[in-house]
């Protein structure tokens, strides 16, 4: 067990069980008084405290009596899950964390929902664009909400000091959301409230949650956030393990897929020259040499590495012309390309003082030269990631059960290589144990 979560109900329990298990985890939900199961089946385990509607000393004895239980089980760990339209004993449950974990733990507060239409701005809960105490909180019959500010509620219960990380921070990126998260903490705020307004920008907090050191951080959401932290956290522990992007396609479609990677991850690709690789004589050997030097080199300094011909300055090549001239099919130049990429991520594999976990490749000439080069049999599919996109493994020759991912070059959204990257990550952590286990 890595992840314990303490949930209030039982749907909410289950609720961000079902996005922990979107996040490759395996997940169980437990009820209230119920035994925590052998934690060696389960990456997370769910537990619904029942604690709502109770008298907030029993509350608090409730959570407190469960986080005992997650540490003598190994949690790393520890998540908060809160009602979608903050009702219950809010604040007082997460002091309850705050006390049970000791000094140096610091609750981040996430309450936007947005697939259920729940964001925050200016510290402000709204519910489908709506105040959430002019919503039907606001008539609930034990703990009606009448406020929509939520520093303001976690106050009202809460004996710590709580404060406000505005939209305009969040929209800034990690660095700066880890900047001011870091800053907050140094000031003595034990509570922090941060504004988000949809998915992405929750990834970034976590992301942010995951860098700050020296602290134990508890996220306290209605679910994305402790799915996406528990990912962020637990991920940091694998910086060893390395994966390779390899890009053959040209298209505009990947560019802008590329682009949006580059962004994402702060990496900097390695850019091959394909004239150098259709060239005749040495000069296929030499970029294939130069690529490699480069990309051990980089490999140093991060985990992910991009390989690729597309340059966004540079037109494609004329493969037709040029297959006139050099008396060689088009076919036959676009393969020295393929095979000049698949070489180097080979190679690059082979040299690595860091363990090569996975492979993301995009378009198929360039996969089936990967499996050539490194003597594959062939891919044994588990998963699909996006249409058109497949996880697997390698089976047989140098690359057998190396993970890997595969996608069309004219497949997906901008997004497409990034999220097939983060379902790459998750698959690595699966492998260790579930969820690193080992």
């Amino acid at each position: 067990m890595r992840v314990g979560v303490i949930a209030d109900d039982l749907t909410g329990a289950n609720a961000t069980g079902v996005s922990l298990a979107n996040q490759g985890f395996k997940t169980i939900t437990v009820v209230q008084d119920a035994p925590l199961p052998e934690t060696d089946k389960y990456d997370a385990i769910c537990v619904d405290t029942d604690s709502r509607y109770i008298r907030g000393e029993i509350a608090e004895q409730r959570v407190k009596k469960v986080i005992r239980e997650f540490k003598e089980k190994g949690s790393e760990v520890f998540c908060k899950r809160i009602d979608s339209t903050v009702r219950g004993n809010l604040g007082i449950e997460i002091d309850a964390f705050l006390d049970e974990l000791g000094d140096t733990a610091i609750a981040v507060v996430v309450p936007a929902f947005p697939s259920s239409g729940r964001i925050t701005t200016g510290g402000y809960l709204l519910v489908d664009g709506v105040p959430v105490q002019e919503t039907d909180a606001a008539n609930d019959p034990i703990t009606p909400i009448k406020k929509s500010y939520i520093p303001s509620i976690i106050e009202d219960q809460s004996s710590n000091k709580v404060t406000l990380i505005g939209l305009d921070v969040t929209l800034s990126g990690v660095d700066a959301i880890t900047k001011k998260l870091q800053e907050k903490i140094n000031q003595g705020n034990r509570i922090i409230v941060l504004d988000a307004v949809n998915d992405e920008q929750i990834e970034m907090i976590a992301a942010a949650m995951a860098n700050v050191q020296g602290n134990l951080i508890v996220p306290v959401d209605p679910g994305p956030l402790t799915a996406y932290y528990s990912k962020a956290f637990l991920h940091k522990k694998v910086t060893e393990e390395k994966l390779l992007v390899t890009v053959g396609s040209v298209t505009s479609v990947t560019g802008r897929q590329l682009h949006y990677l580059y962004a994402k991850t702060n990496t900097e690709p390695i850019l091959v020259d394909p004239q150098e690789l259709v060239r005749s004589g040495d000069s296929w050997n030499e970029e294939v040499k130069r690529a490699v030097r480069l990309g051990l080199e980089a490999l140093k300094g991060q985990s992910i590495l991009i390989i690729t011909t597309h340059h966004p300055i540079n037109k494609r090549l004329d493969l037709k012309s040029m297959s006139e001239t050099s008396k060689v099919s088009e076919d036959a130049l676009a393969k020295r390309i393929t095979d000049g990429l698949a070489a180097i991520t080979y190679k690059i594999i082979q040299k690595s003082e860091y363990k090569i976990s996975g492979i993301f490749s995009s378009g198929g000439d360039v996969t089936s030269s990967l499996c050539t080069v490194g003597r594959a049999n062939g891919i044994e599919l588990e998963d699909e990631v996006l249409p058109l996109t497949a996880y697997g493994r390698f089976t047989g020759g140098h690359l057998d059960g190396l993970n890997v991912v595969t996608k069309g070059g004219m497949i997906g959204d901008n997004r497409a290589i990034y999220e097939s990257i983060k379902f790459l990550e998750t698959k690595l952590l699966n492998h260790k144990g579930s969820v690193l286990n080992g």
